[in-house]
């Protein structure tokens, strides 16, 4: 008689073994990070698909998961725009960023990326069940998943499918503006259960390209005072370089533009905190 993983439909997993390379099954991953913020535009998909690269460079076996119905902006940003996603019955097969990187995003699956998708919550929680339980992840180290804005379906749906060992990485600028709104995402991982692995500041500064100074021209700090007064940890600040922007549209991520960046450097001490 075959038997079903815990938290998947795989006929024939078996929790205390290694699956195919071919199945999906949440038992076989060790750490699922999602990365989410209540504030739109602070950086969070850069975020996340640099966090997912630099654990890659370490040697870990990494999944990169974009719930961005409306706007997947992964494959743009990791290099893989015009990239298709196979299907092998009854699995998808995510595309390779390399060896130890495999990206799935709708953004593979759309015949038209500048048509609109027009869809409902249902819908959605269906398409982020499908990404999750149905993709051929294989043996992952870490799955890395960027969530759209706000507490809404996308990030609930993530979260409930993903279960409670799921842990939030939230993501902030230093503006009050959006510390209002990421104040609410910590509420919303704790009524949900959740626990959150901690707080990024992203544009916490601005480094020059030129002296590779770090000057605090829209302020800094409000990420870390924010974590103590939540009781959640500080991971740490990335300072706003231009290169990053223009990395991201490249399809370019910055952690490969050199280990003496100030930006690669506040996301490799993030990373080690993770």
């Amino acid at each position: 008689m075959s038997s079903k993983c815990s938290s998947c439909s795989v006929e024939g997993c078996k929790t205390k073994g290694n699956p195919p390379e071919d199945k999906a099954c949440l038992d076989h991953i060790k750490n699922k990070l999602v990365v989410l913020s209540g504030k739109g535009g602070v950086g969070k998909s850069t975020v996340a698909a640099n966090i997912a690269v630099a654990l890659a460079r370490q040697g870990k076996k990494v999944g990169l998961l974009d719930v961005d119905v409306h706007g997947p902006s992964i494959p743009r940003l990791i290099g893989l725009k015009g990239q298709r996603a196979k299907l092998k019955e009854p699995w998808l097969i995510p595309v390779k960023w390399n060896e130890n990187l495999k990206v799935m995003s709708l953004g593979f699956l759309l015949p038209d990326e500048n048509e609109a998708v027009i869809w409902r919550g249902p819908v959605k929680g269906s398409l982020i069940k499908q990404f999750i339980e149905e993709v051929a992840w294989g043996n992952l180290d870490y799955l890395v998943v960027d969530c759209p804005p706000g507490t809404g379906d996308e990030p609930l749906s993530v979260l409930q499918i993903l279960g409670d060992d799921a842990k939030a990485v939230v993501v902030t600028t230093p503006q009050g503006v959006a510390i209002d709104d990421v104040r609410r995402s910590i509420t919303f991982c704790n009524k949900v259960g959740n626990p959150i692995a901690g707080i990024i500041e992203n544009m916490s500064g601005f480094a020059c390209p030129k002296c590779k100074d770090v000057v605090d021209i829209f302020g800094s700090g409000a990420g870390e005072k924010l974590a103590k007064e939540t009781g959640v940890p500080y991971l740490g600040a990335i300072p706003l370089d231009p290169e990053v922007a223009r990395a991201g549209d490249l399809g370019k991520v910055f952690m490969e533009s050199g280990d003496d960046q100030p930006t690669v450097k506040a996301m490799n001490e993030i990373v080690s905190k993770l």
